[in-house]
């Protein structure tokens, strides 16, 4: 068994032609119909009266839709956001109505004279105001909303879910502690940034049938999702998902495809598409989290971990959506891949008057990682020790214990210190970690940090594969997991050649995702896909194999248990020479007399993981996902101390990724993801007023990395298998992405000789920060 060689994309060349086509691309067949919201300019008000007269003059308008009392309240965990606001709106962004027109420009002209009279309110403008007394609420009828078993409302207050994590005696832990830190930590919501903004489209056949085309990670959860809030038959909703260009988690939630779908309601049923323009993909649809954290950490004079406290804030925004999910993800993973004994953690999901957060790459990992991994340096200074070797000396190793409680082994934690080693070497740590150069104005500086991640998903989260034979001896898979840019469909067809033995290049991969015709695989999220979706295909290959030494036995006169697969053969193991062709039993097989035997070949598998958790509501304890993942990973930086300007020069990851099946995509995984972690760390962030109002809703002030200015990727793997995983591969989606915003703010800390605790790390924030605590 062999991956050591890479092999292109399957839609690497429709992408690299154009010929790729998106969810906007089949939007545009005749008879379709476009929308356009119209999104609130407050951030949080009551609505008065939503004027349609003129807009409705407009040649071309059908409908306007507006919110309506019977409308369902949407929400995967607390049901609590009407999907077009009624009654008031809770951010400034959210839809208030669609305009449904012929054409885009008269949808366009329709939405700009809806006239919407407000009654403005306080706003709620970050996680410490929202937790305060007295504080505005977000949500008076917190207590009435509908929700699923797992999640905690707090009533009369802001606090949308409560996560616990209680390991050990916290209090014990203090008095064992010689040395104590204690830091706060903070960043807003920011965007996504996906190249494909979002887009959805809908229609309601005469027979009751509803076509649903998005741009989504999620196809699977639309259909269920709208199922449940509009009592439909799910067997009714067909979801299909083209290619995605680009998600990072944004496309996770069910938005627009709602709107579509009540826009085409108001139309008789025709066919509605409804396309986000930039600044509407920005302001109106989910957003990456914000995080208020306090951090205390104890340790020994030699550096021995003793107790660590932590208050996560995330900054949900005016909905829960993924915000409760990812505030208990981030208790999961409070303390990094540390071997820690003692535990306190409340990690909560705040509602604030901010657009509403769903996943981003890491799902909250690089979010509670950045205030930890800052506070390990903090700890290392006070100790006056080497922050590298503190976390040598404090890895987690295989025989320690998560924060829930989960007992680990060599399969289920991988070698955080093998990681840590090779960084180490990469960085050429022991040369030193900050330098002036000759003319004293620049100082070169290096940062690092340690990463952990495990998935945080649904305890019944399922994935399946479907392997059919062609005639000639090729095969279809067909699986429901959604190609976002991961790669990931083709690697499991790589999958599935090494288990049968064939040229990867004769398994032929369905990209675009059909609910009705494809089998379910739960989300495209987590970096679970290779795993899940690899699984299934085990399976399902295993399916096949014995399906086909059943058939072969009969065609060469033998016991099934005597043949083997391979090389589009089936062959008597011990005499190879005696074989028949799959391409002439793939189909059945035919004697010469006439009679057949079998029909077609096809192969099935499913995997859904076993023994997964709720976490216990006092003490968090619980197994939320099967492994974890954990890396090193490093910034050098250079800063110029008069106006605090500088450039990352090189950015380091080691990762044990399990088993690498694709070397160079799993390449441009993780320096992909880096170069997310580098913006989102160093300028990526909405600017608001203060009264909510996002002042740089565009990508000319909104600003990722561009081209030209990434600094030179160093990425290593580390192979320690994870036993239940296919070829023992672990996640690595996201990974690249975790460590980066504490590596950049440890760097950026030591070079400027002062502690950076926010985000992001603009040279304004350094030189106001320098200026602060030289303040008398």
């Amino acid at each position: 068994m062999t991956f050591d060689n890479s092999m292109y994309r399957k839609e690497s060349l429709e992408k690299v032609t154009g010929a790729a086509k998106y969810a906007d691309d089949y939007g545009h067949h005749p008879g379709m119909l476009q929308g356009k919201l119209v999104i609130s300019r407050y951030a949080h008000a009551r609505i008065v009266s939503i004027d349609t007269a003129e807009a409705m003059k407009v040649a071309g308008v059908r409908a306007v839709v507006t919110g309506q009392a019977d409308f369902p309240l949407t929400g995967e965990e607390i049901h609590d956001r009407p999907p077009i606001a009624y009654g008031k709106v809770r951010y400034y962004g959210e839809p208030v109505a669609v305009v449904v027109a012929d054409t885009f420009q008269a949808a366009k002209q329709g939405a700009e004279r809806v006239v919407v009279h407000y009654d403005p309110l306080p706003v709620v403008r970050s996680p410490s105001e929202a937790i305060a007394p007295n504080a505005p609420l977000v949500h008076e009828d917190l207590a009435r909303y509908e929700k699923i078993q797992h999640v905690f409302p707090e009533p009369n207050t802001n606090i949308a879910d409560r996560t616990k994590i209680r390991k050990g005696d916290i209090a014990n832990g203090w008095r064992h502690s010689e040395v104590t830190v204690e830091a706060r930590y903070s960043f807003g919501p920011s965007d996504h940034a996906a190249m494909e903004t979002r887009c959805a489209t809908a229609e309601i056949r005469p027979d009751g049938q509803i076509l649903i085309d998005s741009s989504t990670q999620a196809p699977y959860m639309i259909r269920k999702l709208m199922g449940e809030y509009f009592k439909l038959d799910p067997g009714k909703i067909t979801v299909t998902a083209p290619l995605v260009g680009g998600a990072y988690g944004g496309k996770v939630p069910t938005q627009l495809e709602i709107v579509a779908y009540l826009a085409s309601k108001a139309v008789g049923g025709r066919p509605v598409k409804v396309f986000n323009e930039r600044e509407e993909d920005i302001i109106a649809s989910p957003v990456h989290i914000g995080l208020e954290a306090k951090v205390k950490l104890g340790s020994t004079k030699d550096g021995k971990l003793q107790a660590a406290e932590m208050t996560y804030l995330f900054d949900s925004g005016a909905y829960s959506d993924k915000g409760a999910t990812i505030s208990r993800a981030g208790a999961v993973s409070c303390t990094g891949p540390y071997r820690i004994d003692n535990v306190w953690c409340d990690s909560l999901c705040v509602y604030t008057n901010r657009p509403y957060a769903t996943a981003y790459r890491g799902f909250s990992h690089s979010e509670v990682l950045f205030a930890f991994e800052r506070t390990m340096d903090l700890l290392a200074e006070k100790l006056g020790m080497d922050p590298l070797a503190l976390r040598e000396n404090n890895a987690v190793c295989p025989g320690d214990t998560t924060p829930t409680q989960v007992a680990l082994n060599s399969s289920s934690i991988g070698n955080l210190p093998e990681c840590i080693a090779k960084l180490k070497a990469l960085m050429n740590w022991d040369e030193g970690r900050v330098h002036s150069l000759q003319n004293g104005r620049k100082v070169r500086a290096k940062g690092i940090g340690c990463i952990w991640k495990t998935s945080t998903i649904d305890t019944n989260a399922s994935s399946g594969v479907i392997l059919t034979y062609n005639p000639d001896g090729s095969l279809n898979l067909l699986s429901g997991l959604v190609e976002i840019g991961t790669g990931t469909k083709t690697v499991l067809a790589r999958m599935a050649a090494e288990r049968l033995k064939m040229d990867a290049g004769r398994i032929h991969v369905r990209m675009e995702v059909d609910t009705r015709t494809m089998p379910e695989h739960w989300k495209t999220v987590a970096s679970r896909g290779t795993y899940m979706a690899g699984r299934a295909v085990l399976q399902a290959t295993d399916d096949l194999i014995r399906q086909l030494k059943d058939i072969g036995s009969r065609v060469l006169v033998c016991a099934p248990d005597e043949l083997e697969v391979g090389y589009e053969k089936v062959y008597i193991r011990d005499e190879p020479s005696l074989y028949c062709n799959i391409s002439d039993i793939a189909f059945g097989f035919q004697h010469t007399n006439g009679n057949a035997i079998g029909g077609q070949l096809i192969g099935k598998g499913t995997f859904t993981f076993r023994h997964l958790t709720h976490l216990d509501r006092e003490t968090g304890a619980g197994k939320p996902g099967p492994e974890w993942s954990v890396g090193a990973q490093g910034v050098e930086i250079e800063l110029d101390t008069r106006d605090f300007s500088y450039k990352v020069l090189k950015a380091y990851s080691v990762i044990d990724v399990g088993k690498v099946l694709n070397p160079k995509a799993a390449l441009g995984q993780v320096m992909g993801a880096m170069s997310m972690g580098l913006g989102f760390a160093g300028r990526e962030t909405f600017v608001f007023d203060s009264k909510g109002k996002i002042l740089n809703p565009q990508l000319r002030n909104y600003i990722p990395p561009r081209y030209g200015e990434h600094p030179e990727y160093a990425v290593e793997f580390v192979e320690t298998p994870h036993i239940d995983a296919p070829y023992g591969a672990r996640g690595i989606g996201e990974h690249g992405l975790i460590g980066m915003p504490a590596a950049l703010g440890n760097a950026l800390s030591l070079a400027a000789g002062v502690q950076l605790n926010k985000l992001p790390l603009v040279p304004e924030r350094i030189w106001r920060t320098k200026m602060e605590g030289a303040a008398p």
